[in-house]
């Protein structure tokens, strides 16, 4: 036993775990993001708030003013989530971390077959999962937004409402973020961010520079079955990779997890 009461294997495979080369780690939180960008509730409240903005003839400044506020409101929420999620596995014992990259296998294989089975509902469109009742709210909510402030908000609220979809990712992106070191951590923490938000900070380029908001929902809705696919594929590709080399190998090396 270690003189944190844990045993010799325990402390060998944390090790083996906290010496990830870089570049695997990298790849995994570049995955993770991809796999938060495939999720689409920011960018359905997003193409709906300018929608509604345009339609009621409001001037592109107001425009830009609201999409922006509201991609900066889901940059901070995403920013706070990551930060809190590693702030909560830096202070946990080596017994707890080991057991998170386990969760954070089986988080991915579920999330896989949800995304797969009822992600999107069976009807025209991008309907995707929410109940009903959350879904009008969120919907009156953003065509009542008005001001840069409520866009803010709007965009805190559209990144909490699909946390049930994209607390893996987070995960699985905070566990290997508390391994690098700090500097690496700053480039970790840009690089999940910009590509878990890429669709938003696209979204608002292209309305600010006058494409048509009906163009990009074509898009999306001729797109929902492969970006369905590519996302339940993605999560079970990470899940597996995770096992196979974070949870799997190190374990068969230490001689056991425990």
């Amino acid at each position: 036993m270690d003189r944190y009461g844990y045993g010799i294997n325990s402390v060998g495979l944390y090790l083996k775990i906290k010496h990830m080369n870089t570049i695997d780690a990298f790849v995994i939180v570049t995955i993770a993001g991809l796999l938060h960008a495939s999720f689409q509730l920011s960018v359905s409240m997003l193409t709906l708030l300018s929608s509604h903005t345009i339609g009621a003839k409001k001037s592109h400044n107001r425009l830009l003013g609201l999409t922006n506020s509201f991609t900066f409101g889901a940059l901070v929420m995403t920013v706070l989530l990551l930060s809190t999620i590693s702030l909560i596995i830096t202070l946990s014992s080596t017994s707890l971390i080991l057991a998170l990259w386990v969760a954070a296998c089986g988080l991915l294989l579920g999330l896989g077959i949800a995304v797969w089975i009822f992600y999107y509902r069976k009807e025209q469109g991008t309907t995707i999962w929410l109940p009903r009742s959350l879904a009008r709210y969120l919907s009156d909510r953003t065509k009542a937004t008005k001001e840069p402030a409520e866009a803010f908000a709007l965009g805190l609220v559209s990144i909490l409402a699909e946390l049930l979809f994209i607390l893996a990712p987070l995960i699985v992106a905070s566990l290997v973020l508390t391994q690098l070191s700090p500097t690496l951590q700053v480039f970790g923490i840009v690089t999940y961010i910009a590509i878990s938000l890429l669709p938003l900070f696209v979204i608002t380029g292209l309305v600010g520079s006058g494409h048509k908001i009906s163009n990009i929902q074509r898009w999306r809705e001729q797109n929902k079955r492969f970006l369905q696919f590519i996302a339940g594929t993605g999560s079970f590709a990470l899940g597996f990779y995770i096992y196979v080399h974070q949870v799997l190998t190190p374990a068969m090396l230490g001689g056991g997890m425990y």
